[in-house]
């Protein structure tokens, strides 16, 4: 494929940025560039979803009186005991874990432009 100066109509050589008859700056499509690839929507969702429930069953700690018993999704199926309260810590480690790994999953299963 030649290409010509949108200025003087030369023939331009493959490389350069500069016409050499005129000197008009020559604007080049990079003919190897591929779009930017896109991160895996679906696992994204799943990441989303489970922040929801993250959200919505907060891990809780056994009261001070019984032994330790820290319980995050689990609790779904079977309710947490009288007198547990809620961890914000465990919830924020919870959190920013699901999101970290939701994120580093979406991008490791990216969708690769061909």
């Amino acid at each position: 494929m030649v290409v010509t100066c949108p200025t003087c109509s030369a023939s331009l050589p493959k490389e350069g940025k500069f016409c050499p008859n005129c000197g008009t700056r020559i604007q080049r499509l990079s003919e190897d560039s591929q779009p930017p690839e896109a991160l895996n929507v679906r696992i994204l969702y799943l990441m989303v979803g489970l922040l929801l429930l993250a959200v919505l069953f907060p891990p809780w700690e056994s009261p001070p009186e019984a032994p330790p018993e820290f319980l995050g999704f689990h609790f779904i199926l079977s309710p947490p005991v009288s007198g547990a309260i809620v961890s914000r810590v465990l919830q924020t480690v919870q959190l920013v874990t699901i999101a970290i790994a939701g994120l580093y999953l979406s991008w490791l299963f990216r969708e690769k432009s061909t």
